[in-house]
């Protein structure tokens, strides 16, 4: 599975448990950090948790396992490293006090409309 492909994938499943606000972000061409950013907003922090389980166990189905996990322990944020993709998943008032929407705003803004249901 390509790096676009699994970001597809993560978007897909967390639109399936009602995440709000995805975003697909490429930042290949600004960063080594990863090839794409998956942002997603929970309504709670049991939210953000069962989506983050969701993509971890979906993904894995898929045969692909998160290298890094972070963020578990709060809630509020979660982390799930894939390497080449990295999905982020907020509760509302974590995304906007990190703001990555705005801090990797120079990255190419993938149009995800086709992907959710």
């Amino acid at each position: 599975m390509t790096a676009l492909e699994l970001a597809k994938q993560a978007v897909k499943i967390l639109d399936s448990k009602k995440a709000e606000e995805i975003r697909l972000i490429g930042i290949s061409d600004i960063s080594v950090l990863a090839d794409y950013f998956v942002i997603a907003t929970g309504t709670s922090s049991t939210h953000v948790k069962s989506l983050a389980d969701e993509v971890e166990v979906k993904l894995k189905e898929l045969g692909t396992e998160a290298a890094r996990k972070e963020g578990y322990r709060s809630n509020s944020w979660i982390l799930l490293d894939y390497g080449s993709v990295v999905v982020h998943v907020f509760t509302p008032e974590s995304r906007s006090f990190y703001d990555l929407d705005r801090l990797w705003r120079d990255g190419e803004q993938l149009d995800v409309s086709g992907l959710l249901k």
